[in-house]
């Protein structure tokens, strides 16, 4: 440990798992917060931010999640001013499918000639030759189909190509997953997955079987309060009131214990927040939290 607590980069990388043909901390960085208020525009403090990014690397990050739609344009250039040129570890994951409007509306985006042009940006903004992971977010409530064909053909197109490295998806379900799975090598699957809403457990289970990493997009929840917050949760505060950690700690514990591939990416734009998730990994949870945070919220449809 250091004197303000923190795990050394050695510590914290020392029990990586696999992304994909990579190997990474198991703690990432979500980089989604570091835009303005609902992810649009830019931060209240840019240097922050950029401190922020910095530190995380510094202390055994090896895995960053963002997007060119974030901000839009602006988490990309934060990492980019931030890191560039990258560490030989640092692994960054983006994904396509979605834009952004003049005043933050989300759009869809998922044409195949739009990913491959937003793959392009993000290779621009990032001043990257090569994205090591890219994942095909899905924003139609559909199975898979023709367009799914055609999305996944230029997802696949883009990596013969050299622009990304890896293929992965995003907000799927379990149809898609094994669909996809028969057509190309996946590195990773992102769906929400955390201690209120289990709804992607099938689909977590088949990355498992598969040996495909599963990143939960909101180990956290959304939100402080309402029906799908985690922090708040009585079953969270009680265990890390009883084993001394806080509820984020204990939380991204219980995620990664969830399964061997699971990979957890918690967002922040406070260092102290950031030393707090990254200790995450240490967390040790018994079997009476174990058994006390099953009862945690209950399983939904995905």
């Amino acid at each position: 440990m250091t004197t303000d607590g923190r795990r050394p980069v050695t510590d914290i990388a020392a029990r990586r798992r696999p992304l994909g043909p990579f190997s990474v901390a198991p703690v990432g960085f979500g980089a989604m917060r570091l835009a303005g208020p609902n992810v649009f525009g830019p931060p209240k403090d840019r240097q922050q931010a950029m401190a922020v990014l910095r530190e995380a690397v510094d202390f055994g990050v090896e895995h960053i999640d963002t997007a060119q739609f974030y901000g839009p344009d602006i988490v990309n250039e934060l990492i980019r001013d931030a890191l560039h040129p990258y560490p030989s570890q640092l692994v960054i994951v983006s994904k396509v499918g979605a834009s952004r409007d003049s005043r933050g509306g989300i759009h869809t985006a998922d044409a195949p000639e739009q990913l491959r042009h937003a793959i392009e940006d993000n290779l621009r903004t990032l001043a990257i030759d090569t994205l090591p992971v890219v994942n095909l977010r899905l924003m139609r409530p559909s199975g898979p189909d023709a367009y799914f064909d055609d999305q996944l053909a230029a997802m696949i197109a883009a990596r013969d190509d050299g622009l990304i490295a890896s293929i992965g998806l995003s907000n799927i379900t379990l149809e898609h997953l094994l669909y996809a799975a028969r057509a190309t090598d996946l590195a990773c699957v992102q769906n929400a997955f955390h201690l209120t809403n289990r709804g992607s457990r099938t689909v977590l289970d088949e990355c498992t079987r598969r040996r495909i990493a599963f990143v939960p997009f909101a180990s956290l929840g959304f939100g402080a309060t309402g029906p799908d917050s985690v922090l708040d949760a009585a079953e969270v505060i009680a265990v890390a009131k009883r084993l001394g950690y806080t509820p984020a700690r204990v939380a991204l514990a219980w995620a990664l214990d969830a399964a061997p591939n699971v990979l957890v990416i918690p967002g922040t734009s406070s260092l102290h927040h950031l030393w707090e998730n990254l200790d995450a990994s240490w967390v040790k949870l018994d079997a009476e939290a174990v058994h006390q945070l099953a009862r945690a919220g209950r399983p939904q449809p995905a």
